[in-house]
C-alpha cells in the first residue's frame, strides 16, 4: 500500500500523473483509503463547533476530496484514451463504488444541515457573485442527488446512482468493443476511388491489426472518408451497416441496457420531484425546460428537412449522371455529395487535405490563441505519458506558467470513438494555486507515413475541442467547482464551438495552410471555395443533428418506470417525425454514448445547437469590427466566456460580451436555413 503512487504526492514536474508507474492495480486499493478520507474530511466539517458559514461549510467543501478527484480524473481519462482489459476491470469494479460514495457525502446528513443553514442565510451574507453561485452550485448539488429525501426514498435513491453507474459502464465498453474489433479488410482490386491519404491511412490501421493490405476502422476519420470516396457501393453499404449497427451485436447488446437506464432515469427524476428525466436534467441548464429546446428545435427541423429534400433532388440528378443507380440509400450519400460539390463548387476534399496538415493546424490553433489571448505553447519532449502519440506542452500567458496542455490526436482500438476535451486536474486558487492539466483527444486516422492531413470537418475538430481545452486553460476562478468547463452543459459547448470559426480566418491560413509537400500556401481562390461550399449539405448534417436532438428528449420525456422497447420506439419516432431513411441520424439509440454511457449529454444533445446560437451571435461581434483579433473584444471574450467558469450568471456574462441577448436568426443563416 505503501508504494501505491496514487497516495502519495508526485515529484514530477507540475505534479504531472506518473504515468510510468502507475498500474491498474494500483486504483481499487487507492480508491478505497481515499473514500475513508474523503469522507473523513466531510465529517470534520460536520463536526465544527462555529456557527456554520460560508468560509467553514462552502468554500471548505470546496477545498475537500481533491486527491480522490485526482485519481477519479486520472481513471476516466485512462479509460477513454488508452485503456486495457485490466482497466475496464477496474472501471467495472469501481463504477458502483464511485456511485455510493457520492451518495454518502451529497446525502451527509451533518453536513447538509450546516451547508443548508448557509444557504438560508445567503440574503444576509455579504457574498460576491463567485461566492454566491458556489454556494448555490453545492447545495444544488446536495438536494439534486438526494439529499433532502428520507427513509426508503432516500436509501432507493443511492441504489438508483450505484445501478445506473453499472450500466452506462456496461454501456460505453460495449460500445467500444464493437468499434476497436471491427475492421473492414480491403484488397487491392477493393480500392477504387480512394485519394492516397485514405490509403496511407487504410494502409497504416491494418498494420496496428496485423492485417494485410488496408483496413477501414468505424473511426469516423476511416469510415466517412471511406464512404466518400469508395467507388464500392458494395463495401460501402457493408462499412456503413457495421458504422450504424455498434451495440447491437448479440453477445453485447447495448438495447436491454439503454432499457433499463431510461426506466432507472425515470425513477431517479420522480423520487426527487419531476414529472420525467428531461425535466430534471434540463432545470440544471441554461435552457431550464424542455419546451425551451423545443421552441428552438422547433425554427430549425422543418426547414431543414425541406433544405434536404432539394440536396436529395440534386443527389439523384448527379446519380444518373454517374450511371448510379436512383434508388438513394444511405451509404450513397456521403459518396454523392462528395460527387456534387466538385461539380457544384468545384472543390475535392482531396484537393484541400494536403494543405491541412495536422502539424501545421495545430500550429494554427496556437497561433490563434497567442493572437487572442497571448498564450504560447513550449512541448516538452522528455515527458513520460500514457502512450507515444500523446504530447505535451506547457503554456504560458504573458510570459507566466498557466497550466498544461496534452495532446492524443491519433485513433487506436484503445481509445474510444470521437472527440473530446478532459481535465486531469481544474483550475483554482482556494487554498493555493492550482494549474489545471486539461487534454485534448481526437480520432484522425493517423498516416503510416508523411504528415497526418485533415479534412475541413477533421480541422474544426482539432479547433472545437481546442475551444475546450482553452476553457479549462485560461480558467481564472478562485474556487475547483466553478472552473473552466464546470458550467452548464449547454453553455460549455459555446467556449468550443466559437474557437472553430477562427480555423478560416484569411490571416491563419495563408500563414499555416502550407501545402505538406511543397510548402506552398493555399490559394486564395481554393479558400473562396470552402467558403463559398459552407451551406452546402447543411440540410443533410442539419437533420441527422436534429434528428438524434429529437430522439432524445423523446426518450426522457417518457414518465413510466416500465422501460420500453428501444428499437420499436426509435422506428415510431422516426416515423412521426419524418426522418429521411437516406439520412439517418448522427448517433442511434444502441451507441448513443452520449446520452447512455453517463447522464452529461442524457436529454442534453441538443446543447450543441444551443450554443451555436450563442457562438454566431458572439462572433458576430468580430465580423463587425473588422477584425478577428480586435484586442478589445478579446479581452472581453477572455473575461466573460473562457475565464469565467461558472462564476459568472451566463446570461449576463454572454450580454456584457455581446451588448445584447442572443437570438437564433444569426445560426439559422450560418447553416444557410434562412
Amino acid at each position: 500500500m505503501n508504494a501505491n503512487p496514487l497516495l502519495h504526492d508526485w515529484s514530477t514536474p507540475h505534479q504531472l500523473p506518473p504515468f510510468d508507474l502507475i498500474r491498474a492495480e494500483h486504483f481499487e486499493p487507492a480508491f478505497e483509503v481515499l473514500f475513508a478520507g474523503h469522507l473523513a474530511e466531510i465529517d470534520a466539517l460536520a463536526a465544527l463547533a462555529g456557527a456554520p458559514s460560508f468560509a467553514n461549510t462552502a468554500a471548505a467543501f470546496d477545498r475537500c476530496g481533491e486527491r480522490l478527484e485526482r485519481a477519479r480524473l486520472l481513471l476516466d481519462n485512462l479509460t477513454s484514451s488508452h485503456t486495457s482489459p485490466e482497466l475496464q476491470e477496474v472501471e467495472r469494479n469501481m463504477a458502483p463504488r464511485l456511485a455510493e460514495h457520492d451518495s454518502a457525502i451529497y446525502m451527509h446528513e451533518g453536513f447538509f444541515a450546516r451547508l443548508d443553514a448557509v444557504h438560508q442565510q445567503r440574503g444576509q451574507l455579504d457574498l460576491s457573485e463567485e461566492q454566491s453561485r458556489l454556494l448555490d452550485l453545492i447545495h444544488r448539488t446536495f438536494v439534486r442527488a438526494g439529499a433532502k429525501l428520507q427513509g426508503e426514498a432516500r436509501q432507493r435513491y443511492a441504489q438508483v446512482v450505484s445501478r445506473l453507474a453499472e450500466l452506462t459502464t456496461a454501456f460505453s465498453q460495449n460500445t467500444l468493443a464493437d468499434e476497436a474489433e471491427y475492421a473492414l479488410q480491403l484488397a487491392e482490386d477493393d480500392l477504387a476511388g480512394l485519394p492516397p491519404f485514405l490509403l496511407d491511412a487504410a494502409c497504416g490501421a491494418a498494420k496496428a491489426r496485423q492485417l494485410a493490405g488496408y483496413a477501414i476502422t468505424l473511426s469516423r476519420s476511416s469510415i466517412v472518408p471511406f464512404l466518400t470516396y469508395s467507388a464500392r457501393r458494395d463495401l460501402r453499404e457493408q462499412a456503413w451497416h457495421a458504422w450504424t449497427s455498434r451495440g447491437e451485436h448479440a453477445e453485447r447488446d447495448n438495447r436491454p441496457l439503454a432499457k433499463q437506464i431510461l426506466a432507472l432515469r425515470v425513477e431517479q427524476a420522480q423520487l426527487l420531484g419531476y414529472a420525467n428525466f428531461a425535466d430534471y436534467a434540463i432545470a440544471n441548464r441554461m435552457a431550464g425546460t424542455p419546451q425551451a429546446v423545443h421552441d428552438l428545435l422547433s425554427q430549425v427541423w422543418e426547414p431543414a428537412k425541406a433544405r434536404f429534400q432539394s440536396e436529395k433532388t440534386m443527389l439523384r440528378e448527379e446519380a444518373v449522371r454517374l450511371g448510379e443507380p436512383a434508388d438513394l440509400q444511405p451509404w450513397d450519400w456521403f459518396y454523392l455529395a462528395e460527387k456534387v460539390r466538385i461539380a457544384r463548387y468545384a472543390l475535392n476534399d482531396a484537393e484541400i487535405k494536403p494543405y491541412f496538415s495536422l502539424d501545421n493546424m495545430t500550429a494554427a490553433m496556437f497561433d490563434v490563441a497567442g493572437r487572442l489571448f497571448g498564450l504560447s505553447f513550449q512541448e516538452k519532449h522528455d515527458a513520460k505519458l500514457y502512450h507515444p502519440d500523446a504530447r505535451l506542452w506547457e503554456v504560458s500567458r504573458n510570459g507566466e506558467l498557466i497550466g498544461l496542455f496534452i495532446g492524443d490526436n491519433y485513433a487506436r482500438p484503445s481509445k474510444r470513438s470521437g472527440a473530446w476535451m478532459s481535465v486531469y486536474r481544474p483550475q483554482s486558487d482556494n487554498g493555493g494555486k492550482v494549474l489545471p492539466i486539461i487534454s485534448n483527444n481526437n480520432n484522425f486516422a493517423k498516416a503510416s507515413q508523411g504528415a497526418t492531413l485533415l479534412s475541413a470537418d477533421d480541422v474544426r475538430t482539432l479547433f472545437h475541442e481546442f475551444g475546450h481545452g482553452l476553457h479549462g486553460l485560461l480558467s481564472n476562478v478562485h474556487y475547483r467547482l466553478l472552473s473552466g468547463p464546470n458550467s452548464p452543459w449547454d453553455y460549455v459547448e459555446l467556449p468550443s464551438q466559437l474557437m472553430e470559426n477562427w480555423a478560416l480566418v484569411p490571416e491563419v491560413l495563408e500563414k499555416h495552410a502550407r501545402h505538406a509537400e511543397t510548402g506552398a500556401p493555399i490559394a486564395a481562390e481554393l479558400v473562396a471555395k470552402i467558403k463559398a461550399a459552407r451551406h452546402f449539405n447543411q440540410g443533410f448534417e442539419t437533420v441527422r443533428y436534429a434528428a438524434s436532438t429529437l430522439i432524445d428528449l423523446a426518450l426522457h420525456q417518457r414518465a413510466d418506470q416500465d422501460g420500453i422497447d428501444i428499437a420499436a420506439f426509435e422506428a415510431a419516432e422516426r416515423e412521426r417525425l419524418g426522418i429521411p431513411m437516406e439520412a439517418g441520424m448522427n448517433h442511434r439509440p444502441p451507441h448513443f454514448g452520449h446520452i447512455f454511457s453517463d447522464d452529461a449529454y442524457a436529454a442534453g444533445y441538443y446543447v450543441y445547437m444551443w450554443a451555436e446560437v450563442l457562438e454566431a451571435e458572439a462572433f458576430a461581434a468580430f465580423e463587425e469590427a473588422d477584425d478577428p483579433f480586435d484586442p478589445e473584444l478579446a479581452e472581453k471574450l477572455h473575461r466573460y466566456i473562457y475565464g469565467a467558469g461558472d462564476a459568472r450568471e451566463q446570461r449576463a456574462a454572454f450580454r456584457a460580451f455581446r451588448g445584447r441577448d442572443p437570438q437564433a436568426a444569426a445560426m439559422l443563416k450560418k447553416r444557410g436555413l434562412v
